[in-house]
């Protein structure tokens, strides 16, 4: 509750600066009496419940410590763990924290394995009260059934993140009880019952949400954006048929593959394309919400020279192992933002970063993986935070999902086919011939091409547990510490002991 108080504070403040602001605007001398701001006196107008529902798209970016977890590139982030902890990364940084996630050696004094729960859980009980809150405020109908149904879809997405990472959780539907701060602790719900709860939002806020979202509402949660949480949702539970009809629900909708796969990764994504389903727009020039991956990718030995003669940041940190690089076809347009060799001047001078090489007389020692650049430079960027959206998710990934969802139902039919050849068209490699695989075949070009396509987006952790290949692959490279427990994090020690056992612990931990 205290983070709860804290928050709001932080909400109102800001509010403060946003009315002293408009004040100004419109010269007027009536004073502000800032000491009115209260939780009885916010919730009144539309501004009011337009804040408070933007403010909850924090979360995307991993609660109130913006741009340090989410999508972002930080190791709090679910999206650089799901790379971690699987084939798609490694780390050059010294820390010992990037081994262990390597290994799966999870603990429950990580704060950067249970950093998530404790961030994502207050936004999602703020939800649950604004949601009340907004409710009872006398404004324009439709825009109140918006907001709130933004709200259902960032608590569904916020769950389904919980669910994935920790298992059903004790999330608080109940706005009252999630406001007292005398309210009983609350044991985990049931598996069934946490997916109904995520389902539901989804549901609730795709039937009232426009298919997409444009011009300065872009980047919020869509109709498009909440069929794609529950399709995620319901492969996750092997459910296909249910993920066959609203992956056929989305085909509907106008979405296609944007012509250059890169150009979904540039400057060029800012305000979105056929493609991009759901994205986090991004500033480089706000400190809360940039996007950092570029930085922390670029190596500094020796330095990469970004022929446009943009002078980025390099901290030299993830790679992507050299054995899982090797598995693009050489042809694959989608390796043109993954590196074994880059540029170290403005003449075009190549370095091998898997063989090292001499440099002006130099000798570099190889690197230890390639560099996952995927992200282009931002031009207005003067530092490590960029500007260039960060992709949550594309229509691409629902056509590979929808295509796996057939073949598990029905073998590769030829739609399965057209599906996974519409992703290999476009990054020029060649297509499979209708027929010419077995249902156990084509599955495992789905884990290939899911592989080829959407590395270092956040998807290959989900992707090999629901494959089974999750922790067997750490294990194969050497882990003592992976085992079938690894596919649950472990929740935070102070959950357990605070509520007095009520939450109990994952097995193993």
């Amino acid at each position: 509750m205290k983070y709860l108080i804290k928050k709001y504070c932080k909400l109102i403040i800001a509010l403060i600066v946003i009315s002293i602001f408009e004040n100004s605007c419109e010269k007027k001398l009536d004073p502000v009496v800032f000491s009115q701001f209260s939780t009885s006196t916010f919730f009144k107008t539309a501004s009011d419940a337009k804040a408070a529902v933007t403010a909850m798209y924090a979360g995307m970016l991993g609660g109130w410590n913006i741009s340090e977890g989410g999508w972002s590139g930080s190791n709090f982030g679910w999206k650089t763990q799901s790379s971690m902890q699987t084939d798609e990364l490694i780390c050059s940084w010294g820390w010992p924290g990037w081994k262990r996630m390597n290994q799966l050696q999870l603990s429950t004094d990580d704060d950067v394995i249970t950093g998530i729960y404790t961030g994502l859980m207050p936004v999602i009980t703020e939800i649950t009260i604004y949601i009340d809150k907004i409710s009872g405020i006398d404004m324009d109908a439709n825009l109140k059934k918006q907001y709130l149904a933004e709200l259902h879809g960032l608590r569904g997405c916020y769950s389904q993140v919980l669910y994935s990472l920790y298992g059903p959780v004790p999330i608080r539907l109940d706005p009252t009880t999630a406001e007292n701060p005398n309210t009983k602790p609350i044991p985990r719900p049931s598996h069934d019952s946490m997916v109904a709860y995520i389902e539901s939002d989804y549901k609730q806020a795709a039937s009232v949400l426009p298919a997409a979202f444009s011009g300065n509402d872009y980047g919020r949660f869509s109709k498009g954006a909440c069929l794609t949480g529950l399709m995620k949702l319901y492969m996750k539970e092997r459910r296909w048929n249910d993920a066959v009809t609203i992956g056929e629900q989305i085909r509907g909708m106008g979405y296609s593959l944007n012509t250059n796969y890169v150009d979904n990764f540039t400057i060029k994504n800012k305000g979105g394309n056929s493609e991009i389903i759901l994205s986090i727009p991004c500033n480089s020039s706000a400190n809360l919400s940039y996007n950092n991956w570029l930085s922390d990718v670029l190596p500094g030995v020796p330095e990469y020279v970004d022929p446009s003669g943009l002078p980025l940041q390099k901290w030299s940190g993830y790679k992507m192992p050299w054995s899982t690089q090797g598995k693009f076809d050489p042809n694959d347009k989608r390796t043109t933002r993954l590196f074994r060799k880059y540029p170290v001047d403005l003449n075009g001078t190549l370095f091998d970063a898997k063989t090292g090489g001499t440099i002006n007389g130099v000798y570099y020692p190889p690197l230890i993986g390639a560099i996952p650049m995927k992200y282009g430079p931002d031009p207005g960027a003067t530092g490590g935070g960029s500007g260039v959206d960060i992709i949550v998710w594309r229509y691409a990934d629902v056509e590979l999902l929808l295509a796996e969802a057939i073949n598990n139902l029905n073998g590769p039919t030829a739609e399965a086919y057209a599906l996974i050849n519409d992703v290999r068209n476009r990054a020029g490699v060649a297509p499979f011939p209708d027929g010419s695989l077995s249902k156990t075949q084509f599955l495992s070009k789905i884990m290939d091409e899911r592989l080829f396509e959407f590395w270092c987006e956040g998807q290959r952790r989900e992707d090999m547990i629901r494959w089974g290949t999750f922790y067997q692959y750490s294990a194969s490279q050497g882990s003592p510490f992976a085992n079938a427990n690894d596919t649950l994090y472990p929740l935070p020690v102070k959950v357990i002991s605070e509520t007095n056992g009520i939450v109990n612990q994952n097995p193993g931990y």
